[in-house]
């Protein structure tokens, strides 16, 4: 009856990840997004211009989210820290060793594996008080995490990624679980505008169970989903309650995207301490949420996109040509030239397939590279001022003017980022990404 849930559970709780790789790795490879660089460590990846497009979209996408939307503080902070410092090793080790560390005459240095360290030495130098709170931080987190090959899978898991964190200051435990539905709230209804299959999970250490309940029916009934909820006997980590919404791929696997956690003990540990009323200072409830590591969520949406059997398509906004002009002779590549100029000063994404090549075969690569809209121009389109438009999700070919087109893309994009074309416009001055072969 509930497919995702089951698919999670059966992968998280009783077989395991499965073996079989899920399809996301081969395709981030043919559309010339993102490889695997054997130069690096294990898990680690080479962006491609229109990987590193779309994953500088998701960036601005998260910015806009959290910075705006939530009207958090963007901060930035180092990936290298002092391992001996008695804060960072206590976390270090509480990872069990899955991080990257370098050995130095006087000192041992550690890549960061959360964007933790930086800001809780920030926000314990900060002084604020209970008017500032919740006081919520953002920051792009680049992190390091040292995986066993075995355990390395595409984008699912990866040595190397960019979250990106919010962590919201409460001053006591109502405040912080309003923050946390609100934010659960918005992820869940993200997630949902982007089509991203998932499933849902709740970890929560069973003494505060009671009175956490009516907080998880309101986000249950709000997420319109089934959860797993599993409950702990004793605290593990630094939370008590935790939300994961979890990606499940075509192969069974799945992986944690956004999560909500409540942190009811990092704050006195790590001296982050707020004036109240009194005057006396106290300790904070941390609220840490990501939306999802940025690239968790390109697996996921490719993922997604791939269980549409026939003529799988990227969301328009990420999609790195929105629009491709296919001139149908040479004499008409000036003209088609003039025809991008227009879309693109629309905000549209559009290339010109100017190459010496067939009229067919140009079509055909455009299917290939996924493009979400095609033009074949020539005499009658200049006449007409009509354009024969091929929808790549449809598979249908539809005559509209170039208003009805920009219309058509403006509303399917509407509150999104946009960026301009990271390649050459003119197909013939592009090279090619070959992929790496192991």
């Amino acid at each position: 009856r509930y497919p995702l849930l089951k698919s999670f559970v059966y992968s998280e709780e009783l077989k395991g990840q499965p073996s079989e790789k899920p399809p996301s790795i081969d395709t981030m490879r043919k559309l010339e997004l993102i490889d695997y660089e054997p130069a690096s460590e294990p898990g680690m990846f080479r962006f491609y211009p229109n990987g590193a497009l779309i994953k500088d979209l998701l960036e601005d996408f998260a910015y806009d989210v959290i910075v705006k939307g939530f009207q958090a503080m963007k901060i930035d902070t180092p990936i290298i820290y002092n391992f001996d410092e008695p804060d960072i090793k206590a976390q270090a080790l509480a990872f069990r060793e899955r991080d990257y560390r370098i050995e130095t005459p006087k000192k041992t240095l550690i890549l960061r594996f959360a964007g933790d360290f930086g800001l809780f030495r920030m926000m314990k130098d900060t002084i604020f008080s209970y008017r500032h709170l919740p006081l919520r931080i953002y920051e792009i987190s680049p992190s390091f995490r040292k995986e066993r090959r075995s355990e390395l899978v595409g984008l699912r898991r990866c040595s190397f990624f960019h979250m990106p964190d919010l962590h919201s200051f409460c001053k006591d435990m109502n405040q912080a679980k309003k923050e946390f539905e609100i934010i659960f709230k918005k992820y869940t209804e993200i997630l949902n505008a982007m089509n991203i299959d998932f499933a849902l999970c709740f970890r929560i250490v069973e003494s505060y169970y009671k009175e956490l309940k009516p907080m998880l029916i309101r986000l249950l009934k709000h997420a319109n989903k089934p959860a797993l909820i599993e409950l702990l006997g004793e605290a593990k980590h630094y939370w008590v309650c935790k939300s994961e919404h979890q990606a499940i791929d075509s192969v069974g696997g799945n992986a944690q995207l956004s999560t909500v956690q409540l942190d009811v003990e990092d704050s006195e540990r790590y001296g982050i301490l707020y004036v109240d009323k009194d005057g006396k200072k106290k300790g904070c409830i941390i609220v840490h949420t990501s939306l999802g590591s940025i690239e968790r969520l390109i697996y996921a949406i490719l993922e997604t996109a791939l269980k549409v059997k026939k003529n799988p398509t990227l969301p328009l906004w990420l999609s790195p040509t929105q629009v491709r002009i296919i001139p149908l002779s040479e004499k008409y590549v000036n003209e088609s030239i003039e025809l991008m100029k227009r879309l693109e000063a629309e905000k549209i994404r559009v290339d010109v397939d100017d190459r010496p090549e067939s009229v067919p075969r140009k079509i055909r690569d455009a299917e290939l590279d996924w493009v979400p809209f095609s033009i074949v121009f020539g005499p009658k389109e200049m006449e007409s001022g009509k354009l024969r438009v091929r929808i790549r999700r449809t598979g249908k070919v539809v005559t509209m003017k170039l208003d009805e087109l920009v219309k058509m893309i403006k509303k399917e994009t509407e509150g999104m980022p946009f960026r301009p074309l990271s390649v050459p416009k003119l197909l013939s001055k592009r090279p090619t990404f070959v992929a790496w072969t192991s």
